[in-house]
């Protein structure tokens, strides 16, 4: 079926909710292109994007160094599998390796691959270094959210998620999050905790230092990997590289995705060789994974967000955009949390999915996380300007409402 150019906004909703899995909630218009922080939709309507793909398009939209990279690598080599090696994953990897704890890269395609790939691991070396075949817990965290695959969806403790596709992996064990006391049901039997140092879709929630400081203690005890799941607050959101690098802690995996090629699909999990030495060849793998179009693209995005003048324009209007929404005199905002630009708005009542469809008609494109906190996101190019003109819309939004 050849599909018209000439086709107006509605007639492209109505074809795709004929033959799109309605798996999505769209929103009622249809995205053209964009520039920066804006998106434009067919009809010409422009809107400042505050929501960045959930976290994704760190440098913004149609950025012209990432156009420029991917336009050179497409021209040169786009696939070989994981069985060659080529140069621009290679390069991927040692950066990554260079930039953090780790001394080995596992590349993926998404978030939840990532975290599939750190159970996986988590259960081998359990298996290989304690000879305990009964080691094979994961614990997890109250609002965490780690992946819609099955593995990583039986970390993911949300209801309306999980009850349709039961039974999920066994030997997942839920404890609340930031409480020290219930690290003590991490027992012999625990190969690994996953955690993420701020929640993201669980509502901008950040683990203490001392919570981690005390979990980490923990898993030596008992001798269980700590999996820090950076894959929304990792690469530069926080304003740090790294979300947890604040408390001082260090994982033994992390696993990464979102921002990592700036809107192409990858994920990676960052190990220690301890943990690498469990793996052999055929324990794991992935055809796409770490393909050279998507890593030559994801070198030049790593090394634009690692740049420290960089991570300071995110600490500086991180800062500024907090506390101008701090300063919102709006009887409907409970509380303004978060670190650089990773924020959430916690409304007073379950306004989130009201605040986002308002914010259309306002020229915002917004995420929620739950029914009450705004999910505050935007590209990490963004400035002050823009972060004035976001704020001056969602006080309007608020007052209508």
């Amino acid at each position: 079926m050849a599909i018209s150019r000439d086709l107006t906004a509605a007639e492209i909703v109505a074809l795709g909710e004929t033959h799109l899995v309605k798996t999505y909630k769209r929103a009622p218009m249809v995205l053209s292109h964009g520039r920066g922080v804006r998106v434009w939709d067919t009809d010409g309507r422009e809107y400042l994007d505050f929501a960045a793909g959930i976290a994704v398009n760190a440098l913004g939209h149609a950025d012209a160094g990432m156009a420029a990279v991917l336009a050179e690598q497409a021209a040169k080599l786009t696939h070989t599998s994981n069985l060659y090696y080529t140069m621009p994953q290679i390069a991927l990897a040692a950066k990554l390796t260079a930039h953090s704890f780790a001394d080995r890269v596992f590349f993926t395609n998404s978030g939840t691959e990532a975290n599939e790939a750190a159970i996986k691991f988590a259960r081998k070396y359990a298996r290989v270094t304690h000879q305990a075949a009964e080691k094979t817990h994961v614990v997890c965290f109250e609002h965490a959210f780690h992946g819609r695959t099955m593995g990583s969806l039986a970390l993911t403790p949300k209801e309306a998620y999980q009850a349709p596709f039961r039974p999920l992996m066994p030997d997942v064990v839920v404890l609340p999050f930031n409480d020290q006391a219930a690290l003590a049901q991490i027992t012999e039997r625990v190969c690994s905790v996953f955690i993420e140092p701020i929640q993201g879709e669980g509502g901008i929630h950040e683990a203490s230092p001392e919570f981690l400081r005390a979990l980490r203690a923990r898993c030596d005890q008992v001798g269980a990997l700590l999996v820090f799941d950076e894959v929304q607050c990792g690469l530069g959101r926080t304003g740090d590289l790294w979300a947890h690098t604040a408390s001082g802690v260090t994982p033994d995996m992390m696993t990464l995705a979102k921002p990592l090629a700036g809107g192409l699909p990858i994920g990676a999990l960052l190990t220690t060789e301890r943990v690498a030495a469990a793996l052999t060849y055929g324990d794991h793998g992935s055809t796409f994974a770490g393909g050279p179009l998507i890593t030559a693209v994801a070198n030049y995005v790593f090394e634009r967000i690692s740049a420290p003048e960089f991570l300071a324009h995110v600490r500086r209007v991180g800062g500024y955009l907090k506390a101008r929404l701090a300063a919102l005199s709006s009887p409907k905002i409970k509380e303004v949390r978060g670190r650089g630009l990773m924020i959430g708005v916690e409304f007073t009542d379950e306004l989130a999915a009201r605040v986002v469809e308002q914010g259309y008609a306002h020229g915002l494109l917004l995420v929620s996380a739950g029914t009450s906190v705004l999910r505050v996101i935007p590209p990490l190019i963004v400035t002050e300007h823009e972060c004035d003109l976001f704020v001056e819309r969602l006080a309007a939004i608020l007052e209508r409402l």
